[in-house]
């Protein structure tokens, strides 16, 4: 086999693979040698068909299916003779096919690249550090409440902020009514910002059978083109209203999250230690995020576009599961998610590097503490812990996921890290995701 490799691009190679027509032949007619011994044709025998009929016959379809074979095995030989590694699958061009003739075809596929990572001490990362104050688990306690409100209709008193009321609405441009802008038994929380600018506080006062018109402008952000900007009248009809009834904060309230016993010592210990989970993992991201963010933007990598292919088809179908059952994957436009998809395969070809440059690993006992943390939010947490940890392949999940958090340990003890007190809020609060465009 004779086997020559040119490279197109930092990437993309052209490999060009000779093999001998005696290898050829000598397959082909070992093939055609074992189906004469069975083929059935009319006015011979089984196993005395002459081998001239058998080659006739059989022959072009065998020798095709022996190059095929070839192709896909010499291919491999060769990605090893030349210790090249593949990311995806090939283009086979065949250049010479003719019988008894050497064939010859060229491979043009793409490499992972090769690349070193020397720009870890001049990352600057920002690292956020929070306490849970007793002024946020009272906010917390009434925004469980809030979570579990109920709702007492009334029909003596008139809609205020936080109530809910049913109506009808139509609203119009020019005297005309538009699309989607009309409906009937509308529930809407006064309070809730889900209607444009003014709709909800045009309810306030009005009482059950009230009609009333509102002059309103939707906003020039607005989602449909149409309506941007534009002045609009909605004529509203009230048909009922419910006040909001918080739940009382006693033992059946603190039930619902699983503090059977203590009372409110015991349900703000248990509220404080969640609340501390949530904001360590969201400061984490947050610093992940932007080691990822330096990283990608730091290391001009060419990505292999069969990677990038890979990733928007997964992306895709993650995106189709959460639109509905009745999402095709393959309606959605591949442009669509291709950045992000580019920077995850970067991301990705970053971290592993990484690993291998540093040779990090991820200990059983850190894949171990990792469970128990996500375990910790779980009613019976020591049988989430035993059902990872001997699930062989859940392991390997969290192994994955316990790797990515050893690299950004490993970045954050050679990159410049500034650390900056923050308020509870502010530290769940994510920070604003930067767009593909600005790592340009």
């Amino acid at each position: 086999m004779q086997v020559s490799v040119e490279n197109t691009t930092a990437i993309e190679r052209r490999m060009t693979i000779g093999v001998p027509a005696s290898q050829v032949d000598s397959e082909v007619e070992k093939r055609l040698q074992k189906a004469a011994k069975t083929v059935r044709i009319n006015g011979f025998r089984p196993g005395k068909v002459p081998m001239s009929v058998v080659r006739k016959r059989y022959g072009e379809g065998v020798r095709q299916e022996v190059v095929g074979e070839l192709m896909r095995d010499s291919y491999i030989e060769a990605l090893e003779k030349e210790n090249l590694n593949p990311a995806g699958y090939p283009q086979f061009e065949p250049k010479q096919m003719e019988a008894g003739k050497d064939v010859e075809f060229v491979a043009v596929f793409e490499v992972y690249p090769e690349f070193s990572v020397n720009t870890l001490n001049e990352l600057k990362i920002l690292k956020e550090e929070t306490e849970v104050q007793d002024e946020d688990l009272d906010k917390m306690v009434e925004m469980l409440r809030k979570q579990s409100v109920t709702w007492n209709e009334v029909d003596d008193a008139a809609a205020e902020q936080g109530d809910k009321v049913t109506l009808d609405y139509r609203g119009e441009l020019d005297g005309e009514a538009f699309e989607g802008g009309t409906a009937e038994d509308a529930d809407i929380e006064i309070g809730s910002n889900r209607m444009i600018p003014g709709f909800e506080e045009g309810l306030v006062g009005l009482n059950i059978g009230d009609e009333k018109t509102l002059d309103l402008t939707f906003p020039e952000e607005y989602h449909a083109d149409n309506l941007k900007g534009k002045a609009t009248q909605f004529h509203v009809k009230i048909h009922k209203i419910e006040k909001p009834v918080l739940p009382e904060v006693d033992e059946e309230f603190f039930k619902q999250y699983g503090v059977e016993e203590g009372g409110m010592d015991k349900f703000r210990i248990e509220l404080r230690k969640n609340m501390e989970r949530e904001a360590t993992a969201a400061i984490a991201n947050k610093v992940k995020q932007q080691v990822v963010d330096q990283l990608v933007e730091a290391n001009k990598l060419e990505v292999p576009g069969a990677l990038i292919k890979q990733e928007v088809d997964k992306i895709k179908q993650d995106a189709a599961q959460r639109f509905g059952q009745n999402t095709d994957p393959s309606q959605l436009p591949d442009e669509l998610f291709a950045p992000q998809a580019e920077k995850r395969v970067k991301t990705g070809l970053l971290f592993a590097q990484i690993i291998k440059e540093n040779e990090l690993k991820a200990s059983d006992e850190q894949v171990e503490t990792k469970v128990r943390e996500m375990a910790a939010s779980y009613q019976e947490p020591d049988q989430v812990v035993n059902w990872y940890m001997s699930n062989p392949e859940q392991k390997a999940q969290m192994e994955s996921v316990v790797l990515e958090d050893v690299v950004v340990e490993h970045v954050l003890s050679v990159a410049s890290v500034e650390t900056k007190a923050v308020s509870y809020d502010d530290a769940i609060k994510p920070a604003p995701a930067k767009l593909p465009a600005d790592e340009a």
